[in-house]
């Protein structure tokens, strides 16, 4: 008997919708003179933040030693920012990455991701530039708005995030009637702003217009550079439409001091989540100490910005088979 979900999920429609989207890309960075590349998605190294959980395969075969590890790429980050060591100027790439255990409304344990450095810029000159190009394929006629992770938890619960003592934290979230299981998230800091963040703030984002939101907690640098001050910020942002989180961007990390100590912070996480740890970067690693030019990166969910453009609520209506009938 024949199986009956051979069908895609994706409507031919929003295939050409994608089609066209990605033309348009393309020819977006053509004329800012960006090139595009495409790094490996397998590599024997895989990203060390805790929130990312990567797939495993073993390569047997010549060139290596038998059962090498291999991991499908959570992003092409790590390949890019060797490129761009190596000085190779702008860069963008359009590939597939990899998130094991992510699906849902808007993931898919493999999805479509658009990616870009920009040599000599910063965050806010990047964010100008993820501005032009979302108005180009989503053809809105509207001004981005841009507030501080600090204003956007002032505006909606009426806290200062990076000085509000954690009890006011888990208050405003008791309070506000979220079901919480603590097993389920981290009793730190930032996992009751990330809670915070998810259940009362992020729906109200993006709604009357798109919104960038800048300067997050030096705890959520990722691989950003951290500003100093009175209050430590992480050079970062995050762009939401109607709710979605579209895109996370950095003015990137260039010291590798700092990177392997970041690496080690990420490593300790994990140990104490119980979770998987995998082994330093040591090629990224190198590229860092040879020297990565200024500059700043963001990474964009192509998938989810398709979803925005056919109007859909979902991104099982624009990817062609997800991970149900792959």
């Amino acid at each position: 008997m024949l199986c009956d979900d051979w069908r895609p999920t994706a409507s031919i429609e929003n295939v050409r919708l994608r089609a066209e989207l990605l033309a348009r890309t393309r020819q977006f960075f053509a004329a800012r003179d960006v090139l595009e590349v495409e790094t490996p998605l397998l590599s024997v190294a895989t990203a060390s933040d805790p929130h990312l959980q990567s797939f495993v395969t073993r390569y047997n075969g010549p060139g290596l030693p038998p059962d090498t590890l291999f991991y499908l790429q959570t992003s092409p980050e790590a390949a890019m920012k060797r490129l761009l060591a190596a000085g190779s100027g702008s860069i963008y790439q359009v590939c597939k990455a990899f998130r094991d255990g992510e699906s849902g409304t808007h993931h898919n344990p493999e999805f479509t991701m658009l990616e870009w450095y920009r040599v000599g810029f910063d965050h806010f000159t990047l964010m100008d530039e993820v501005e032009a190009l979302v108005k180009t394929l989503l053809d809105l006629d509207c001004e981005f708005e841009k507030m501080s992770y600090q204003a956007i938890f002032e505006r909606y619960l009426g806290l200062d995030p990076h000085r509000a003592p954690l009890d006011d934290l888990m208050r405003c979230a008791n309070d506000s009637g979220i079901s919480i299981d603590l097993n389920e998230i981290e009793t730190e800091r930032d996992g009751w702003l990330d809670l915070l963040m998810s259940h009362l703030i992020e729906p109200h984002l993006g709604q009357s217009a798109p919104l960038f939101i800048y300067d997050y907690p030096a705890s959520q640098a990722a691989l950003a550079k951290v500003r100093p001050g009175e209050v430590a910020l992480a050079e970062r942002f995050e762009l939401y439409i109607t709710g979605v989180e579209l895109a996370n961007g950095y003015h990137e990390l260039c010291d590798d001091d700092e990177f392997s100590r970041r690496f080690e912070q990420d490593t300790l996480q994990r140990k104490n989540n119980g979770g998987f740890v995998p082994g330093i970067n040591h090629r990224l690693s190198a590229a860092l100490e040879s020297g990565l030019p200024e500059s700043a990166g963001v990474a964009l969910g192509f998938d989810r910005l398709l979803m925005l453009a056919a109007g859909r609520d979902s991104i099982s209506g624009v990817v062609i088979f997800t991970v149900a009938n792959a």
